[in-house]
C-alpha cells in the first residue's frame, strides 16, 4: 500500500492548496534578492540591516484569525505539516520583514537520540491554557555529587525504513509544488548548550550558588555534558545525518558564502551552530570564561559559524566571548547596554539586536516608542561600524491585538529603509512526519 494511501482525499487537497500558495511564491525574484542580503550581511558587508520575526504567540494569532490559521486536516502527521504551512503563509502576508520562501518543504528524519539520561522535575504555570509560553519552577535533581554518575553519553540511532516511508509520503503528498528535503536539526539549528539543560536539572539558583560552593562538581557536569555533545556530533556525522540546508540559525537568516549550501550529508564544519549559557548572564566574566567559554570553545571548534547568545546579557562579557571559536554573529539582548555591546563588537561579529519583545505587551500600544527604539540601535551600530540585524523574538503576548506585529513590522522595514515587497506566500519548513 503507499504510504500516502491512509491519507484522505480532503487532507492531501487541503496541503496541496497551501503547497501551491506556498510553490508560487518561492518562484519569485524577491526570494533570491533577500538570500543575497542575508549573504552580504552574514560576511559582514551588509546591503543594509536586516529583519526576523520569529517565536510569535501564536495562539494570539489563531484565536485572532481562525480562517486563516485554524486547522482542518483530519491525519497527526499532516495536521503538522498544515500547521506550519499556515503559520508562514499567515506570517508572509501579515509580517514577512527579511523571510524568505523556500521551494522546498522539510521532513524530519527518524532519528532517536537517547540524551543525558536525566529527566526534569518541574511545576509549570500558564497565564492561558493555548499559550505555549509557560513559567517553570525546576527542582534540583543534581543535589548531591553522586547524581553525577546518572549522566549517560546521549547515542543517536535512525530508522531508515521510517525515514523512506516518511520522505515517500511527503513526495505523494507534495510532489510537483514543494521537493520533500529530510532534515534531522530541529529548526535547522545544532543548539548546544550546556548551561540551558543544567538549568532544567538544578533550578536557577541552585546552578549559580553551586558555581561557587561546589566548583568540581560543576566542573565535572560541564565536562560530561561536553564529552556528550562531542560524541554525539561524532555518531550524526558517522551516520550521515547532517542533512538538509540550512536556512536558519537561532530565528535569523544563516544564508552564507562561506559555508557549502547543499541537501546532502555534511559535516559539523559546513554548518552553523548555536551556542548560549542565559543562566551565566548573572555570572562574572571570570566565571563565564572558567565554565563556559573552556567547554563551549571545543563544541565551537567543530563548526563553521557561530551564532552566541540569546537573552543573556554579554556586553560586559565581550573579551571572553571574542575566545570562542568561528563566532560571526552575537546576540544583544533587552537587557545589554547597546553602546557597551557595540563597542566591544565592532567590524568584527553582526550585532544581533533583540529588540524588547515587551514594547508589543504594554497596556497601550506606542508605535513611536517602536521607532525610537529601532533607530536608536541603527544610530550606534552606525557610529562603532557594527553590522546589524533585528530579531524581534519571545512574544508571549501583543494582547490579542496582531495589529501590533503588523505595524512592528513595517516601522521595523522603514528604519532599515526597506520597502516591504509585494505578493503572497509561504516559506519553506520544517515539519513533523
Amino acid at each position: 500500500m503507499s504510504p500516502a494511501a491512509t491519507v484522505s482525499a480532503t487532507d492531501r487537497e487541503i496541503l496541496r492548496g497551501l503547497a501551491g500558495e506556498a510553490a508560487a511564491i518561492a518562484a519569485l525574484p524577491a526570494q533570491e534578492e533577500t538570500r543575497r542580503l542575508w549573504r552580504a550581511l552574514n560576511r559582514r558587508q551588509p546591503v543594509r540591516p536586516m529583519v526576523m520575526i520569529d517565536q510569535v504567540c501564536w495562539s494570539e494569532l489563531e484565536a485572532a484569525d481562525p480562517a486563516a490559521l485554524a486547522l482542518r486536516c483530519a491525519d497527526v502527521a499532516c495536521r503538522g505539516y498544515e500547521r506550519h504551512l499556515r503559520r508562514t503563509l499567515y506570517q508572509w502576508r501579515h509580517f514577512r520583514v527579511d523571510m524568505v520562501v523556500e521551494p522546498w518543504i522539510g521532513v524530519p528524519l527518524a532519528v532517536a537520540n537517547s540524551g543525558f539520561g536525566l529527566g526534569i522535575v518541574e511545576d509549570v504555570r500558564a497565564t492561558e491554557a493555548a499559550n505555549d509560553v509557560v513559567s517553570h519552577a525546576y527542582a534540583n535533581i543534581l543535589a548531591e555529587d553522586a547524581d553525577l554518575e546518572r549522566i549517560r553519553a546521549p547515542v543517536v540511532s535512525h530508522d531508515r525504513a521510517e525515514s523512506a516511508r516518511r520522505l515517500e509520503r511527503a513526495q505523494e503528498l507534495f510532489g510537483g509544488l514543494l521537493e520533500p528535503v529530510p532534515f534531522i536539526l530541529d529548526s535547522y539549528t545544532p543548539y548546544l548548550s550546556i548551561w540551558d539543560p543544567v538549568s532544567q536539572w538544578m533550578g536557577a539558583e541552585p546552578a549559580l550558588l553551586a558555581l561557587a560552593d561546589r566548583p568540581a562538581f560543576m566542573h565535572a557536569l560541564a565536562e560530561r555534558l561536553t564529552a556528550g555533545y562531542l560524541g554525539m556530533l561524532d555518531q550524526m556525522e558517522a551516520q550521515g545525518l547532517l542533512t538538509g540546508p540550512q536556512p536558519l540559525i537561532h530565528c535569523t537568516g544563516a544564508w552564507s558564502d562561506e559555508l557549502p549550501d547543499s541537501t546532502a550529508p555534511r559535516r559539523c564544519r559546513d554548518l552553523w551552530m548555536f551556542g548560549l549559557a542565559q543562566v551565566l548572564g548573572a555570572a562574572s566574566p571570570r566565571m563565564f570564561q572558567e565554565f563556559e567559554v573552556a567547554y563551549a570553545s571545543r563544541i565551537c571548534a567543530r563548526f563553521g559559524l557561530v551564532y552566541y547568545g540569546c537573552c543573556d546579557p554579554l556586553d560586559r562579557k565581550l573579551a571572553q566571548v571574542r575566545r570562542l571559536p568561528n563566532v560571526r554573529k552575537v546576540s544583544m539582548s533587552p537587557w545589554a547596554d547597546q553602546a557597551r555591546g557595540a563597542a566591544g563588537l565592532g567590524r568584527d561579529y553582526v550585532f544581533s539586536r533583540k529588540p524588547n519583545p515587551s514594547h508589543l505587551a504594554m497596556t497601550g500600544w506606542d508605535p513611536e516608542l517602536v521607532r525610537r527604539d529601532l533607530l536608536a540601535t541603527r544610530a550606534i551600530c552606525a557610529e562603532h561600524g557594527c553590522p546589524l540585524e533585528y530579531i524581534l523574538k519571545d512574544l508571549s503576548t501583543v494582547r490579542h491585538q496582531p495589529q501590533r506585529l503588523f505595524d512592528w513590522a513595517r516601522i521595523a522595514m522603514e528604519v532599515v529603509g526597506a520597502a516591504l515587497p509585494q505578493g503572497r506566500g509561504a516559506g519553506g519548513v520544517m515539519v513533523g512526519g
